[in-house]
């Protein structure tokens, strides 16, 4: 074998065996990497964790806090129709309030909170039922989006939306209530 042959063949070898180091390394689960996959009881208790967090905040008026949950670009979907805003818009409505100390209070109803995540377990829907005294029995439901970049599951709010569940039977009534309704 001459001597360049032999330098091909090494050559070839040896970008061979680092070929396969690197695709090993790149179909490396998660775990040999040195990264451990939350388990879905621990993507659970986080989830809830995040929407007491935020419920938590809102009751004490804290806005750094309660802003700092959602995803930059997040949305909240507010009771009246109009009321769909950026976290930007929204921390515009509220600083007012939360700096006087006026925050608003909802309380998760014990077994009302539904969490569900994607096969993946990037994001989490919800909805939970709470209660606030001013408006009675009310709904939330969402998205939250799984951040990856810590050592454990952290998530952020990518939508809120708080609404008034209506019963049945008093639906066509406040609908026409509703359409009827002017602005003062």
């Amino acid at each position: 074998m001459s001597l360049m042959f032999q330098s091909i063949v090494e050559c070839s070898c040896a970008l061979a065996a680092v070929s396969v180091a690197l695709l090993a390394g790149c179909s490396a689960s998660p775990e040999r990497a040195g990264l451990r996959q939350p388990s879905e009881a621990e993507l659970r208790s986080s989830a809830e964790e995040t929407l007491d967090r935020f419920h938590g905040a809102a009751a004490r008026a804290d806005s750094d806090a309660y802003f700092a949950l959602f995803a930059p670009d997040g949305v909240f979907l507010g009771t009246e129709a109009s009321e769909r805003w950026s976290v930007a818009d929204f921390r515009t409505y509220a600083e007012p309030y939360f700096s006087q100390g006026k925050g608003w209070t909802y309380v998760p109803v014990e077994g009302g909170r539904h969490l569900n995540f994607d096969t993946a377990r990037d994001y989490a829907w919800f909805d939970e039922l709470l209660r606030n005294e001013k408006y009675g029995l009310c709904r939330g439901s969402g998205v939250l989006r799984l951040v990856r970049d810590s050592s454990r599951p952290t998530w952020l709010i990518v939508q809120y939306n708080l609404h008034f569940p209506i019963p049945n039977e008093l639906a066509g009534e406040i609908t026409q209530r509703v359409r009827t309704w002017k602005q003062p």
